[in-house]
């Protein structure tokens, strides 16, 4: 259906420039939008809950920065909606504390470091050789480190506060490390190990993992197995698989509820327990349906 406004030949021109990495493209189609006004605003909606996760992904940067939705209703119609990416879905959550966040300067971010790798990459490569290129680009030439001196900052759960202040926790120094491997070809899984948040390859013939809390340090099955049962004294098996993004972002947001409460914030501790029973809830939902 069309948006009244925009012709059919408008919309398709538009689409095709979505995901245009080029800043000036970015900003005509911006002023462009701009121009329809509330139709223009309709459009990228649309887009944005369409079956194309690319074009949805652009669509909701695009709406962010041009200031068209609430950024606490937003996140939480993205909970609800169940169509979950990684990227968008933290810089969402980013929002609902930086409103004013630069969407598009984190992404282009996150495409300059993805291309410093691929520059230096051999390939053919196997997984392992990508990763330590990822680790040297990101742990050494950049600085990214692991937050041991203020742990429990609440910034160290933000993507864009990780970008800026190259400090983090394990979460999110791990989806850190798989938004630049899927710059580079590399397809990485987050893992929720219980007290250390990782990253898991399971490309290759072996499984393997990465600490990014620790640069990028590399783990077998059998080291994670055994970090789990020094730590907890259980059997790591149920958390050796993938998480799902919907899992990621909710322990990002039970995270923040820890974090806020130990600043004694008590707005931020509602906003975020919030989140955490609207993604339990989808849950339940999308279980019994």
């Amino acid at each position: 259906m069309n948006v009244i406004g925009l012709s059919p030949e408008k919309e398709a021109a538009l689409e095709r420039l979505l995901d245009d990495e080029n800043i000036l493209v970015r900003e005509a189609v911006i002023k462009e939008l701009e121009r329809y006004g509330d139709a223009g605003a309709a459009f990228l909606k649309r887009v944005a809950n369409g079956q194309n996760r690319i074009l949805a992904t652009h669509a909701k940067v695009l709406l962010q920065e041009m200031g068209g939705d609430d950024t606490v209703e937003g996140f939480s119609n993205f909970i609800q909606s169940f169509n979950y990416e990684l990227q968008s879905g933290c810089l969402m959550l980013d929002r609902t504390v930086y409103p004013k966040l630069d969407v598009t300067e984190m992404c282009l971010f996150l495409d300059k470091i993805g291309t410093r790798c691929r520059e230096i990459m051999v390939l053919p490569g196997s997984p392992i050789e990508k990763c330590k290129v990822i680790n040297r680009v990101l742990f050494h030439e950049y600085g990214f480190r692991g937050d041991v001196d203020n742990f429990y900052n609440p910034e160290n759960s933000f993507l864009s506060r990780v970008i800026d202040r190259r400090r983090g926790i394990p979460i999110s120094l791990s989806i850190l490390y798989i938004l630049v491997a899927q710059r580079c070809n590399l397809q990485l899984e987050p893992i929720g190990v219980p007290g250390r948040f990782m990253v898991g390859c399971f490309e290759g013939l072996e499984p393997f993992y990465i600490d990014a809390f620790e640069r990028g340090c590399f783990r077998t099955m059998d080291d994670v197995r055994n970090l789990v049962y020094a730590n907890y004294g259980e059997d790591a098996n149920a958390f050796l698989q993938p998480s799902t993004v919907g899992e990621v972002l909710c322990r990002c947001c039970r995270n923040l509820v820890n974090q806020y409460a130990a600043e004694n914030n008590e707005s931020k501790v509602r906003l975020f327990s919030k989140f955490v029973d609207e993604f339990e809830s989808t849950y339940r939902q999308q279980e019994q349906s």
